[in-house]
């Protein structure tokens, strides 16, 4: 627990930074390293579980998912054509590469699945980030600031929550320690750190507006850390990684992210064309 706060402490500040006051080519060397790191990980993961992969497509169209939405911004005319240029090469290329990457063809299917899976489970989920933070139609520094606020308290809520009144299992077949207690300890976290946020900082967008948005980040992100929880157990390993103190791996502390920050995205665009 000593060295899970004492990392926190370290890292806190300057994530905080980069994700609010960072240019965008640092985000975006940041954001590249975090996608790279977390696709090195998962792709361990999946050969603890007996899957064969293909790492070299998933690490080249995860980072590429990245650019692409980059480029968007600094080319709106182009209508997202990188990024479908990026999903479509993905999909096509993995099986042409599969094809020859596992010398036993039974593992065919399981290395261009495992694959793909985590090109958009980690590639394409984080890659969202970009519009979030930078897009002019929709995102900006409260837009990130919020989500991580949100996934940061809601994991310190459902931990302590957990332990003190933990009592109802959540999904004891993926995550024995995890409780209802928690989870909803956690969503309660989430839901205050956005109703102080919007009070205290971000007060040109309405409180409801805020915590409705804190709502969908905060239970589809507590869906993140369980999918992680079952990807592990499959793979019979405890974390994903040792390169945080403390935390295991990096995909560890952004599993709750790679289905929130789609989720958010996709909210807040569907609420920006609708007005």
């Amino acid at each position: 627990m000593i060295n899970r706060i004492l990392t926190a402490l370290v890292m806190a500040p300057l994530a905080f930074w980069i994700i609010g006051w960072a240019p965008e080519w640092l985000f975006l060397l940041v954001l590249l390293a975090i996608v790279e790191r977390g696709l090195y990980e998962f792709y361990s993961l999946c050969r603890h579980a007996g899957f064969k992969t293909v790492p070299v497509i998933g690490y080249v169209s995860g980072g590429a998912f990245c650019l692409a939405q980059s480029a968007e911004n600094y080319w709106p005319e182009s209508k997202l054509l990188p990024f479908f240029l990026v999903l479509i090469l993905s999909v096509v290329l993995t099986p042409m590469v599969g094809l020859r990457w596992p010398s036993d063809p039974k593992q065919f299917l399981s290395a261009t699945s495992s694959t793909i899976f985590g090109i958009f489970y980690i590639g394409f989920s984080l890659s969202w980030l970009v519009p979030l933070r930078f897009s002019h139609l929709l995102g900006g520094r409260n837009l990130a600031l919020l989500l991580f606020l949100v996934i940061i308290f809601g994991d310190i809520f459902a931990l302590f929550v957990g332990r003190a009144i933990g009592r109802i299992p959540l999904c004891p077949q993926v995550s024995p320690r995890k409780t209802v207690e928690g989870a909803l300890g956690g969503l309660f976290g989430s839901l205050m750190a956005a109703y102080l946020f919007a009070h205290w900082f971000w007060q040109t967008e309405s409180i409801k507006t805020v915590i409705l948005y804190a709502g969908l980040i905060a239970v589809v992100g507590q869906v993140g850390d369980l999918v992680e929880s079952a990807i592990k157990r499959a793979g019979d390993v405890k974390d994903s990684g040792t390169l945080l103190p403390g935390h295991g791996g990096l995909l560890d502390r952004i599993d709750s992210l790679v289905f929130a920050v789609p989720a958010l995205w996709l909210v807040v665009a569907l609420g920006a064309f609708l007005r």
